[in-house]
């Protein structure tokens, strides 16, 4: 599925689907003709990666994705990006945001995942998703406020400029140093992806 025919649920490139030009070198990442905006501090290499909380793949990929970035090295910052292919994506992009500004990613990232993926529940409305924050332990009030955000809106137009300067086409995906973006479908698999990662990030070290 290319990356504009997303739909909300099914917003991931399917795995098995690979950019032809990219499966015949073998590579299974793509470097970057123009260099992309880096947000990690001088002398870290940052990992970004691109994902969708509409995306069933990208739930599958999250307990990998973890793991690895709790062993990631000091040198490397490692940060998320939710993309936004269409605007129908912008209501799960602001929960993303929202629990980043108030410090609750860790406590309810896998909640909004199994929330819209297994029990199906419309989260990108907000009728639905304020009621289920508030079961969550989260102070409603605070969150709306986030939600609707100045602050967020910024971070959401961070999210798209760098999907743009990655050329994300599917997730979930990586981008890599500002300079490589692979994703599941080039690398060949969830495990792959991660190691090409560790691979660019040795050669990232060397300049």
């Amino acid at each position: 599925m290319k990356r504009r025919q997303f739909a909300l649920t099914a917003a991931c490139l399917p795995t098995l689907l690979a950019l032809p030009a990219l499966a015949q070198s073998g590579k299974g990442y793509l470097e970057l003709k123009r260099p992309a905006p880096i947000d990690a501090p001088a002398g870290q290499i940052e990992v970004i990666e691109f994902f969708s909380y509409g995306c069933s793949h990208c739930m599958n990929f999250e307990p990998i994705f973890e793991n690895w970035k709790k062993n990631a090295p000091k040198d490397v910052a490692v940060h998320r990006a939710h993309i936004s292919f269409q605007s129908s994506f912008e209501p799960l992009q602001r929960i993303y945001y929202a629990l980043e500004a108030l410090d609750k990613i860790d406590a309810v990232h896998g909640k909004v995942f199994d929330a819209l993926q297994t029990q199906r529940k419309r989260l990108d409305t907000l009728d639905v998703l304020l009621p289920w924050i508030a079961e969550q332990g989260l102070d409603r009030a605070k969150f709306e406020q986030a939600y609707k955000s100045f602050g967020v809106s910024n971070k959401m137009r961070r999210a798209v400029q760098l999907q743009e300067a990655y050329a994300v086409e599917g997730t979930p995906a990586l981008g890599i140093a500002g300079r490589f973006y692979t994703d599941g479908s080039m690398a060949g698999g969830f495990e792959r992806m991660l190691k090409i990662a560790d691979d660019l990030i040795a050669q990232s070290r060397k300049g």
